[in-house]
């Protein structure tokens, strides 16, 4: 029977590899102009950290996460998101104030697991980026990483994105407003879907997160938190609008918007993508200020991002702001003999340890079939050893755009061919 990929994975294939890579390389160098520096955390980690973190009543504990027994009967969790792990490594290492701002602030990208039911923009293996500042509670930095999310999407061409911003306060407003939610909701609870039920009892906010358009209409007239929060965490959410503001990040206050999480406080804010449809949202963070403490650690802030790479790609393709890349070589390497092999080999190690990309047939071929491979796989240039080239120690440079070609010492080529690639690149 022939194995296949597991339901909701992918295998990622050469030329889409490329994109990736591109898309990678240029969120590292935002992030890195922003003072961010990367961390790279095991893919599991213990179960514990999840459940303390994320919150007990979260869908992804309940529902999603793929946890198992190790051999020593140790309860692990293959990672559902990045900011638990990288809170876990902050207070294991004590990055307390590694940065000259007094905080420190981290990015991280790689892939997380979540066991849900496949659709588009959403598989069991999916790939997150985002950044977190632990140790700075003004409103600053909450305003900086939702500039560093917009700035990000422009660098990448994506200019006509939502940022929606509310405020859920501190845990004394939350409590308020919790009461105000139960009374509200008590009153009909019996329309709301089962999972909204059973939220009601737990943590009430997450009825407004449900996407049943049931419990969405059901809860349409709901009190505003904005009515609830305090004038201390009002202040603070006042000031963070006048940041963005400042630096012209347009933005709407969303008094429905709590994010998945329990451990948010005082701003959360999502970018919104239209054109995804139910799976709109393609970054979405905020305040976290309790979580550091309840990782263990000592009371500490924190604020941060995540953001989909499935999703940011799509939404870049739908854009059609993807680079063509291509794994085309650069050079292609004809030899017509065996007896030319072994130097043919030294000249294209020669090459690719210059930088230049080179692809040498492993069997030697006819002429007219390795020129039909270097056309195939669009290589920019051949270069040929056949009998004349080898007795004059030369080797022919074709240039397959428009057949034109010479003859050039053997030890000259690396030199000859950078100087031709760099007049290319020039060119175009």
């Amino acid at each position: 029977m022939k194995t296949t990929v597991p339901r909701g994975t992918f295998d990622l294939l050469p030329d889409d590899a490329l994109l990736w890579a591109w898309v990678e390389e240029k969120i590292r160098s935002v992030f890195r102009a922003y003072g961010y520096g990367e961390i790279r955390t095991p893919i599991f980690e213990h179960t514990e950290l999840f459940q303390r973190g994320i919150g007990e009543t979260t869908d992804i504990v309940e529902k999603e996460m793929y946890t198992m027994l190790d051999k020593g009967g140790r309860s692990i969790t293959l990672r559902p998101e990045g900011t638990a792990p990288v809170v876990r490594a902050f207070i294991e290492h004590k990055l307390f104030a590694t940065s000259g701002t007094g905080a420190c602030k981290l990015f991280y990208l790689g892939p997380m697991f979540r066991q849900e039911r496949p659709q588009a923009g959403r598989f069991r293996q999916f790939h997150q980026f985002g950044v977190e500042i632990l140790g700075e509670e003004g409103p600053m930095a909450d305003a900086e990483v939702i500039t560093l999310a917009v700035d990000l999407y422009k660098e990448l061409g994506l200019c006509d994105l939502e940022v929606h911003l509310n405020s859920l306060g501190c845990p004394e407003c939350r409590g308020k407003y919790r009461q105000a939610l139960l009374e509200y909701l008590s009153a009909d609870s019996s329309g709301l879907c089962k999972s909204c039920q059973r939220r009601l009892e737990r943590n009430p906010l997450r009825v407004l997160d449900c996407k049943n358009p049931k419990c969405q209409e059901l809860t349409k007239e709901i009190p505003s938190i904005q009515d609830y929060i305090c004038p201390e965490c009002h202040a603070h959410f006042s000031k963070v609008c006048r940041y963005l503001d400042e630096v012209g990040v347009e933005y709407q206050i969303d008094s429905r918007l709590v994010r998945g999480f329990d451990y948010y406080t005082k701003t959360v804010f999502e970018i919104i993508n239209q054109d995804l449809g139910a799976q709109s949202a393609i970054c979405g963070g905020g305040r976290y200020d309790g979580l550091v403490e309840e990782c263990g650690g000592p009371p500490t802030s924190g604020v941060g991002f995540a953001s989909g790479l499935e999703r940011l790609l799509t939404t870049l393709e739908q854009k059609g702001n993807l680079p063509a890349l291509s794994m085309a070589p650069q050079v292609y390497l004809v030899m017509l003999n065996e007896e030319y092999s072994t130097a043919g080999y030294g000249l294209a190690a020669a090459l690719r340890r210059q930088g230049i990309q080179t692809i040498v047939s492993f069997k030697v071929k006819s002429l007219k079939s390795q020129m039909k491979t270097a056309d195939k796989i669009g290589a920019a240039y051949t270069l040929i050893i056949g009998e004349e080239e080898w007795q004059n120690k030369k080797v022919t440079i074709r240039k397959m755009f428009d057949s034109t070609q010479c003859q050039v010492e053997w030890a000259q080529v690396p030199q000859v061919l950078g100087r031709e690639l760099a007049e290319e690149r020039r060119r175009f």
